[in-house]
Formats: C-alpha cells, structure tokens, sequence
C-alpha cells in the first residue's frame, strides 16, 4: 500500500500549478511555497543550482508542512529554472533594463534551459532531485521588438526574461528537448519520478 497520501507542490508558479494539474493525479494536490535560500556558490555547475535550489526549496516546504501540524504523509515537490548563455546563470531579471538586456545576449542565438526537480518524502525524510535540459535557438530581435515585449509585463517574473508559453513563443525559433521543461517543470522527468514512489501519471 502506498502511504503517500498527498501531493505538495513547492512553488507559487500558475505554471507549474497549472502542468500539475494536467497530471490529474490521483492524490490531493496543494501549493504551499516557502521562503529558501537561493544563493548558491560561485563555482557549481548549472546542474547543480538547479537540483540544489530544487531539493531546498522542497525541504523548506516540508519543514513549513511540519511547522504547520500537517501529519499527513506527502510527496513535496520543488522545482528551480534557470537559463544559461555562454556559461553565465540568468535569472528573473531585476528591472526592465536587465530584461532588455538579458533579451539582447538571446537573440539570433542558442543559449540551454536547466529545470532541477527534487522530490521530498515528509514521513521518513527520502529525497531524490534530477534534472533536465533543453536548447532553445532565438530569432533574430530587433530593439522594439524587444521593448514591446517587455511592455507586456511578461518577462518580469521569468527566468532570461522570457516565457515560451506565451507571447515569448514567437521569439523562439526551435528547441531541442522537453518544451514542458522550458516553461518550468519537465513532466516527463517528474513522472519518471513519481514512478519510483509508486505514483503513476496513468
């Protein structure tokens, strides 16, 4: 019998909420984000931030769960995104000048998209993170083009300023790998996963 009995997604994203739900998981499925350090050492590799921020942003979670009286034992799901271009971490950007300038190092380009998934059992403390990668080639922008995305509000919560899922699809030329894993959350890595706790996407 599997003693999992709910699902707790460790983030405040509507887009990872929303490609959870997409699972229609047989568990409950609750959103409950925390604050965890995301500062993390000048020398790790983007696989590393990743599954690091991931895995504490789960475990800052399951404390938070703890903290709260919840007994009930959960699958806590974390999650981090970030994207890299010539070796640099870019992040959410700060103001529209760093989207504008995040925008500019993309275009007419290829840069990689890291998404880490950690997944934190809250009844006996098992913990597993992974990752996944995928390469995203950008058309070629000109300076209002950029401009006038950004005045949609789009990119300021999103990791290199863009999101592909919406008006940031039409400055994508092609990818190579998982979409799913660009917008934030690799589906077919976290059902891989889930797998291995004996909770099946089907």
């Amino acid at each position: 019998m599997n003693p999992i009995s709910q699902f707790v997604l460790a983030s405040s994203s509507p887009r990872r909420k929303e490609l959870v739900a997409s699972l229609d998981l047989s568990l409950p499925v609750y959103i409950l984000s925390s604050e965890a350090d995301e500062s993390v050492p000048s020398d790790w590799s983007p696989e590393q931030i990743v599954e690091q921020l991931s895995l504490r942003k789960a475990r800052a979670t399951a404390e938070l769960l703890r903290k709260q009286g919840n007994t009930e034992p959960s699958i806590v799901v974390g999650a981090d995104t970030i994207v890299v271009v010539d070796g640099h971490v870019l992040g959410k950007p700060a103001d529209e000048a760093d989207a504008f300038a995040m925008l500019s190092s993309l275009q007419g380009r290829a840069h990689e998209v890291y998404t880490g998934v950690a997944c934190v059992l809250t009844h006996n403390g098992e913990q597993s993170s992974a990752h996944r990668m995928t390469k995203v080639h950008m058309r070629p922008l000109k300076e209002d083009q950029i401009n006038r995305y950004i005045a949609t509000g789009e990119p300021h919560d999103k990791a290199g300023s863009y999101g592909i899922q919406g008006y940031g699809a039409t400055l994508v030329e092609r990818i190579e790998g998982c979409y799913f894993n660009v917008v934030g959350l690799p589906l077919s890595l976290l059902s891989d996963m889930l797998a291995a706790y004996r909770i099946h996407v089907f």
